[in-house]
């Protein structure tokens, strides 16, 4: 039964992984598959837990403790007798209880500073989930984009492929009826392998572009891993790009990168109260009850106490209020202190090293944007000019006005051209993502 149990469960994961494997992932699909299972985002969700979980330690500190104790004491010989105060030669049997409590009453606000420090602690290590998550997205988003790309590079490889080997084919009937030289046909089987191993190498990178993905996603396997395809992809040059300052401040509100440092500065801020309060006065409040029963304790008349009246007679109570005031502790208060004030120098400093690597971000998503526009509209115009020079070329030379070897220089160039158009338009799609998503705009296709 235990291994049909095991097999079971092993044939429920495997389909699982399968289903996982055979879907058709869209972007969002992507991400939000990795921000559910992605290892380093649950370890950031751990460290969460924890300091939720030390904020509501941190806020029932303010309630009184309570404390019980009970015991059983065998004593032989040499002994004192608890009501005559006289040493006596037998063997006892006591039992004891106690109740204690304690409360601060005062102590420089340390319990109120501790539960806003810890407060802020929590607000920072959710925001650093948030943060993960962030980063995650934009890995997610570059690689789901390069697998587009390697993608339109791989169909433009075939495609020029194809139109090579019909040029072969074209050639091979022309050299049988001896109209053009047999070198012709050589040079232009010789682009054809070198257009055939074009798509071998976009294939090849086709291929690890999609494993780069399963592997941020953490699947076991690229097999059968398909990606949706947008249907339109295409780039708007008229599209104003915001400045830099306008996306800067639109960051600085929203980025959990800012809030995780600003709430961090928090936290060290009310430390350092936490330590200018342990140098005032502490008013404590205690109190306790305790009663045994000894098979010792008799009466004028000999008689052992029953244990319900030694309950009752053996009981005391105590109440105190406690008041200490530090005097000298060897500096070590002042110390504290003043290595909690660096500590919020330190938050702050990184707090501003946090804003400026922001801020230099988006200036370098911003330059990216620009250049990639620049770039793709020249690429337009180079792919169009190649484009028209290529078929004017390949007129010429179905009619044998120019040889194989111009036609090859003409279509080369025409595919580099490609080449390029497709690199400036992915580079412009992605650094306009990313410019969009530092305002609070979701990267999507």
């Amino acid at each position: 039964m235990k291994i049909k149990l095991v097999l079971s469960a092993l044939l429920f994961t495997f389909s699982v992984l399968q289903s996982y494997a055979q879907q058709i992932w869209t972007l969002e699909d992507c991400i939000n598959y990795a921000h559910a299972n992605n290892l380093q985002i649950k370890q950031t969700q751990f460290q969460a837990d924890m300091a939720r979980n030390d904020l509501l330690q941190s806020k029932i500190q303010i309630l009184p403790n309570l404390n019980a104790s009970a015991g059983r004491n065998y004593n032989f010989g040499h002994q004192i007798n608890p009501f005559t105060n006289q040493f006596i030669e037998t063997n006892t049997i006591s039992d004891n209880y106690s109740l204690n409590s304690s409360m601060s009453l005062f102590s420089g606000l340390v319990t109120y500073n501790s539960i806003k420090a810890y407060e802020y602690s929590a607000l920072s290590r959710l925001q650093d989930v948030e943060k993960e998550k962030i980063n995650i997205t934009i890995e997610i988003a570059s690689a789901y984009l390069q697998i587009l790309f390697n993608d339109e590079l791989l169909e433009v490889a075939k495609s020029q492929r194809d139109v090579t080997l019909l040029q072969v084919e074209r050639t091979a009937k022309l050299v049988d009826a001896g109209s053009v030289a047999r070198g012709q046909l050589l040079e232009i089987k010789a682009q054809l392998s070198a257009e055939d191993l074009n798509v071998t190498n976009a294939k090849n990178s086709y291929n690890l572009s999609v494993l780069n993905l399963t592997q941020i996603l953490d699947l076991d396997s690229a097999a059968n891993f398909t990606i949706v395809k947008p249907d339109s992809l295409e780039i708007d040059l008229s599209r104003q790009i915001t400045d830099v300052l306008s996306v800067y401040y639109d960051a600085l509100n929203i980025l959990p990168h800012i809030k995780s440092a600003e709430y961090s500065l928090k936290a060290y801020e009310r430390n350092l109260a936490i330590q200018k309060g342990m140098a005032s006065p502490r008013l404590g409040l205690y109190g306790s009850w305790g009663t045994g029963y000894s098979n010792d304790i008799r009466d004028e008349n000999d008689v052992v106490y029953s244990y319900s009246d030694q309950l009752d007679l053996l009981a005391s109570k105590s109440f105190a209020i406690n008041l200490t005031v530090p005097i000298f502790n060897r500096w070590d208060v002042r110390r504290n202190i003043g290595n909690a004030r660096i500590s919020v120098l330190n938050a702050e400093n990184t707090l501003d090293m946090t804003k400026q690597q922001l801020y230099k971000e988006i200036q370098q998503s911003y330059n990216d944007a620009i250049s990639a526009a620049e770039r793709y509209k020249s690429a337009s115009e180079a792919v169009e000019s190649y484009r028209e020079a290529f078929v004017y070329t390949e007129q010429k030379y179905n009619v044998g006005m120019v040889n194989s070897v111009e036609y090859n220089v003409a279509k080369n160039n025409y595919i580099k051209a490609e080449s390029e158009l497709l690199q400036a338009k992915y580079q412009n799609v992605f650094s306009m993502k990313i410019l969009d998503f530092y305002r609070g705009i979701p990267i999507a296709l």
